[in-house]
Parts: structure tokens; sequence; C-alpha cells
């Protein structure tokens, strides 16, 4: 059983949206299809709380000649970090967390931290809020070759069999690549904070998950694995034409022992568009109210401190859509938020907030517009100019205000 659908609108014209040229956007992205860009994509735009766009195009698989059905199941990396960060405000909501306290509250091995090879003890203590917003002093050691990422390798991180415990075992005896609350770098911030939320909790993150939210909101596709019947919805890559190979990516349909809180999750186009629909409609869908409209906006705030650093890789690794001040962006908790209009070259909203994932997946919020748009493809090497792609394309056919907003 697939998830529910929001409502349909009648045409995209009546929520503020041209045909004309939401079918110019499936044209691009079917040359890409043509040309072996990409083995095929889902694109799903909701305005106004009613769905407006919804295409499948090209191939789940295309070395299988498998066409792309709308509830293709896609590898979403990192967009699992904002469903991690909703579970940790839930549980802050019913008074069990408190984002200002130290991780080592939750977690005894994060106390007493080092930072650099030479492991200097901390100055200040890592606190949920920093795992939340990725000023934690973790990194990921695939991104950089630094001198605190060199011993990250030989530790094992990335290992599919362990659990989260296992994980923060591990991290807790590793030196941090910088001081808790000075720098911002995309790291492991959000797998520590999957086992807190499963410290406070007493239950594994995907029973976390199942339970509060994608039970709720009716996203039956979204787990950690996508076994039985559902195997035969997984979306391939393409192979790469330089080794005959596709890119490496873990096999869904085993299940999974590591739940990783940071990129771990299997899912669908329509399934995300529901939990993105809820955060829009301020933490309520359908009648499910997952968190309150203060908690959204929370989130959706920009959190890094006055003074903020930024590790090396971090306006390489996110181009024009990087949360740094040059263009525009900060980061919330759990989302990347636009601070500032004309700085970053692609369009947007201020009060935005959006993340993607690195096999190729992406989503974006938009309050001012009422709009929420869920891309879903597995393209690593295409990542960051579908991100740019999508969002022209879709500006380009938002020609009139949304009318009729539903709560």
């Amino acid at each position: 059983m697939t998830s529910r659908s929001l409502p349909r609108a009648e045409t995209p014209e009546q929520v503020g949206l041209s045909s004309e040229r939401l079918d110019r956007m499936t044209k691009v992205v079917r040359a890409d299809v043509d040309a072996g860009a990409i083995p095929g994509a889902v694109l799903m735009i909701a305005r106004a709380g009613r769905l407006a766009y919804a295409e499948a195009i090209g191939y789940r698989d295309k070395e299988a000649n498998a066409a792309m059905p709308l509830d293709g199941i896609f590898r979403i990396a990192s967009m699992t970090k904002p469903l991690t960060s909703v579970s940790a405000m839930i549980l802050a909501e019913e008074g069990r967390l408190d984002i200002g306290a130290p991780v080592a509250d939750y977690i005894p091995e994060f106390a007493n931290r080092t930072v650099g090879v030479e492991r200097t003890p901390a100055t200040r203590t890592m606190s949920v809020q920093d795992l939340l917003r990725h000023t934690s002093g973790l990194t990921y050691a695939g991104f950089g070759d630094s001198p605190v990422q060199m011993i990250w390798r030989d530790a094992d991180l990335m290992n599919e069999n362990q659990t989260n415990e296992e994980l923060a075992g591990k991290l807790g005896k590793l030196p941090l690549m910088f001081e808790p609350g000075t720098t911002w770098e995309y790291s492991m911030s959000t797998d520590v904070l999957g086992r807190v939320v499963e410290v406070v909790s007493g239950k594994s993150l995907a029973a976390f998950f199942a339970e509060r939210i994608t039970g709720p909101l009716g996203m039956k596709d979204t787990a950690f694995s996508a076994t039985g019947d559902k195997a035969a919805r997984v979306a391939e890559p393409l192979v790469d034409k330089a080794t005959g190979k596709k890119p490496p990516m873990r096999d869904l349909t085993r299940e999974a022992r590591w739940h990783s809180g940071g990129g771990g999750l299997a899912g669908t186009a329509p399934d995300y568009l529901r939990f993105a629909q809820m955060l829009l409609n301020g933490g309520e869908l359908d009648g499910v109210r997952i968190l309150a409209p203060k908690t959204i906006a929370l989130m959706a705030a920009d959190h890094l401190p006055p003074g903020c650093q930024y590790g090396a890789t971090s306006a390489p690794r996110f181009g024009a859509l990087a949360p740094v001040p040059e263009m525009g962006y900060g980061f919330g908790l759990g989302f990347a938020v636009r601070k500032a209009q004309g700085l970053s070259p692609v369009p947007g909203s201020v009060g935005e907030f959006f993340w993607g994932g690195v096999l190729g997946t992406y989503f974006w919020i938009d309050p001012q517009e009422q709009m929420v748009v869920v891309l879903m493809t597995q393209a690593p090497d295409q990542r960051l100019r579908y991100r740019y792609l999508s969002r022209r394309l879709v500006y380009a056919a938002v020609t009139g205000p949304a009318r009729g907003r539903r709560r």
C-alpha cells in the first residue's frame, strides 16, 4: 500500500502555476534522460496545499528497461536528517529532551571531548542544538583529508552492520575537528542525534519514525529498507560509462541494521511531499499534528551563532545553496534557511528552508509562495546541477498568487 496523496488542483493555473511552463520542465528533464545524464526522476509540486504537478520521467532501472513510477523508491540519503531533527523536536515538545543540554547528558561517551590531532581538551560543551545545526565539531571522514579526518577513516564509521549505539561509542573516542559551537561543518551530527532520540525514547530510530512520523502521516514507503513487494520499485543509478559499473549504493532489499539518522532512509516522492507539506502547514497535515507551529518556526530560523566559521569544504560541496552568508543562507535545526534575497544565483524566497541528499534527491519549502517541491533521482554526479535546475524551472512556472490555502 502506497502513501495517500495530497488533494489535486483542478489545473496548475488554479494555484498560480503555468501548465505550459510545467510542460517545458518535463521536456527538459526528459531530454536529460534521453542524453544519458540521469536514469529518471520523479518531480512533485504542491501549492496552497494541493498537488499541482506530479511526473515520473524516464527509467526506474535503465538496465532493466523499467519505467519510472510515481511511487518509485529512492535512497534519500541526507533527506533523512530532517526526519531525525523533527524526532528530536517531538521529544523536546514533550519535555523529555532539552536541546540546549550537553550531548553527554544523553550519551556519556561524549563527555570530556578533545579537539584536533593534539587532542586538546574542548573549552565548550557540545550541545544537542549543536548536533541539530552542525556546529558540534564533528565531521565526515570522507569529505576532506585533514589530519583529524585521516584519524576518523580508521574507525569504520560507515559500517552498515553497526548500531547507533556502537557508532556513538566509536565517535566518543575520536578527536573533534573544531571546538563545539564555533564552526559549521557538515557532519555525522545527525547520526549522533538519532542515537539521542533512541536513548530518550527507549525505541530504535526506525520504530520512533514509524510511530511518530511516517505512520501518522501515511508515509507507507519510507523506511530503512525496501523489502518484499517494495523491492520491485527501487530506483537504480546509471552504469558509469568509464568504469562499466553502477556507483556504490546500499542494497535496500536487505533489512538494515544501522538506522542512520543522517542518511539511511529510503522513500518516495509522494511520501516526502506529505512530510514537507506538514512542515509548511506548521506541523499538521490531514488533522494529524506532529509539531506545534512555533516549533516549526524555531527549526526554520537561522541558528548559526555570530562569528560562525565554516569548514573548508562547505562552499564547494553545496555551491550556490551553501548555508554561508555570501549566498544569503544560514542553517536552522535540520535545514538550510534563506535569510536574504539577491545573493544566491538561484531563485527562491526569504524564509524558505530545504535540504538534499548526496545521491540526487532534493526538497524545498517556500512559505511565501505556499509551495513545496520534491525531486527524486539517483544520479550523484548531477545532484548540484539538479538542485539549481529544478529551482529555475519551478519558479519559472510560478506566474500568479497561490489561492485557496488549505490548512
